[in-house]
């Protein structure tokens, strides 16, 4: 999208961790920090924690707290919480269910002060840690997305017009993404030839030494799949199509006639 290209230049991502976290902010809720985020990778900014014991835990994402994973290594780290605990906590946190929320809310501020906390900072690292509920992400999950980005920019990249290809020929039933990839090809310098009859096969085609993707016979409305394999299959045996006669008579008409 549009707005995850303009926080991609800001943030200049030189990790996968980078966009890891990238795909975790940029929702509803933690937007609010992603210039924070940036801002704390090229030090235009003091990262300050409201206890030492968070900066371990932190300081990969420049003291924002992003994933469920890093709430439950607070409560684990700072208020001595099993990791049975901490789940129950980011469960409490996560549904925002008020009646659980506030018993976690005591044993987490008493854990701190055990461990050494003074109760007026664990006090404010609850308060900290509250709004979360509203954006909390899953770490794995994100890790996931951006894998899976990471690779099919790779393949956007450096193999633009295989990617590109493949990508309509998994949206050819849907006439408005065939629309909008098109126009992603012509912004890309690829050109999608019309459907021909000697050329096009089931799917979108790589046009051979050219930068060029031909449309897939199956892309085009009302058109079957017995229609498309019968056409492939005869000019594979018989070779290209001369005429519309020859095209004609040399289908199986009880396949493809009701298509025609």
């Amino acid at each position: 999208s549009e707005g995850m290209i303009k926080w991609l230049k800001k943030l200049k991502p030189n990790c996968f961790e980078d966009l890891v976290a990238l795909i975790a902010l940029y929702r509803p809720g933690p937007m609010q920090f992603l210039q924070d985020y940036v801002d704390g990778k090229f030090k235009r900014k003091k990262i300050e924690y409201l206890h030492p014991k968070l900066e371990p835990i932190l300081s990969k994402t420049y003291g924002v707290m992003i994933y469920q994973e890093q709430l439950m290594n607070v409560a684990r780290e700072l208020a001595g919480f099993s990791a049975g605990e901490a789940d129950v906590l980011r469960k409490a946190v996560g549904k925002k269910i008020k009646s659980l929320l506030e018993a976690q809310k005591e044993k987490l501020i008493n854990g701190m002060i055990k461990n050494g906390i003074k109760r007026e900072v664990a006090q404010k690292i609850w308060e900290w840690i509250l709004p979360f509920a509203s954006y909390g992400f899953n770490k794995s999950h994100s890790v996931a997305y951006a894998k899976i980005a990471y690779q099919t920019a790779y393949l956007k990249t450096y193999y633009p017009v295989e990617f590109m290809a493949s990508l309509l020929s998994l949206e050819q039933a849907d006439v408005e993404r065939v629309g909008f990839l098109i126009e992603e090809c012509k912004r890309m310098g690829i050109e999608v030839l019309p459907p021909d009859i000697n050329e096009s096969y089931r799917n979108f085609s790589v046009v051979p030494a050219k930068n060029q993707i031909r449309f897939g016979l199956l892309a085009i409305k009302n058109v079957g799949v017995n229609t498309v394999e019968a056409i492939v299959e005869e000019r594979k045996r018989n070779g290209p199509f001369e005429s519309l006669g020859d095209f004609l008579s040399g289908l199986n008409r009880k396949t493809s006639t009701k298509n025609l």
